[in-house]
């Protein structure tokens, strides 16, 4: 996702869902989480600002107290729910200090939840009608500080969630490189336009898993004489096709089937990983915020 790329070393029912946990709006899912850990009343909102209805890019800036007293600032793509970002309360001359990416993802399944430790910086003036801001580009991580993970009725929290969310998050960053450097041999949607989750979904579903899509939406080619298979979870998966397409560092996650439980199970989280360079590149410019509280 972030600057920490280069380290990296790394059913169908399912996906009828998926819109509605993944649209324009926190999904009951994710309040669920919130209320049940508490989280969603342990901070005090001092003010609020947003962007117009009619704006290029939706902000929403909020100023928040938690119990001990201590100010910070939460940044919320209005395109992006999943995902906000924490900072530090500006100086006099507006600038300011990024202190965690905060991303609460949810599933059929359950939900993925995490707060990652990242620097950057900033400028916000907050005035008594308007605001503006922009971040500087360059954000980097250190590595996800806590977090957890509800998969149905089992909660993990923890060592054990850290380990978890840290291995899924390194095979996520791995895809979503590849992704963005995927070159389709042929002129498979080669222009298909990415507005939002769906969009990416609908494009990459048939590219990472042509087994589990109907034969009008697989690429032509895409199987071939002589290709070999093996059956994992009750799924027969192509490893010539994945030999093919994919770079042997996610050769075995496909084949495994891991790939797909981390498509199923966190589906949001891949697209914000994909779509990093272009969320960093809107928030680069300078954005004009009315106060509303």
């Amino acid at each position: 996702m972030i600057k920490s790329r280069g380290c990296v070393r790394y059913l169908l029912a399912v996906f009828a869902v998926v819109p509605f946990l993944f649209g324009g709006c926190v999904s009951l899912v994710e309040k669920a989480g919130r209320t049940i850990d508490g989280s969603a009343s342990a901070e005090r909102t001092i003010s609020v600002y947003k962007t117009k209805k009619n704006a290029d890019t939706s902000i929403e800036i909020r100023e928040v107290m938690n119990k001990a007293g201590e100010r910070s600032i939460i940044i919320m793509p209005g395109e992006y729910p999943a995902i906000k970002f924490r900072g530090s309360v500006p100086d006099g001359e507006g600038e300011f200090h990024l202190t965690s990416l905060d991303y609460l993802g949810g599933s059929p399944s359950g939900w993925n939840e995490y707060s990652l430790d990242i620097f950057g910086s900033g400028n916000l003036r907050l005035g008594e009608t308007s605001a503006s801001f922009l971040i500087n580009p360059d954000i980097y991580t250190a590595a996800i500080s806590s977090g957890r993970i509800r998969h149905f009725d089992t909660r993990i929290t923890g060592a054990e969630a850290l380990t978890s969310l840290g291995n899924r998050r390194e095979r996520i960053v791995a895809v979503a490189e590849w992704m963005n450097d995927y070159k389709p041999e042929s002129n498979y949607n080669i222009n298909a336009p990415m507005r939002n989750i769906s969009d990416f979904e609908k494009y990459w579903m048939p590219v990472l898993f042509p087994e589990l899509v109907s034969k009008s939406k697989q690429q032509a080619g895409w199987q071939q004489y002589g290709d070999q298979w093996v059956k994992t979870e009750d799924i027969r998966w192509n490893t010539s096709y994945t030999e093919r397409i994919f770079p042997e560092l996610l050769r075995e996650i496909r084949n495994s089937g891991t790939m797909l439980r981390d498509w199923e199970e966190a589906l949001n989280w891949l697209y914000i990983e994909y779509e990093w360079d272009r969320i960093t590149e809107r928030l680069s410019r300078e954005i004009v915020l009315i106060k509303i509280k």
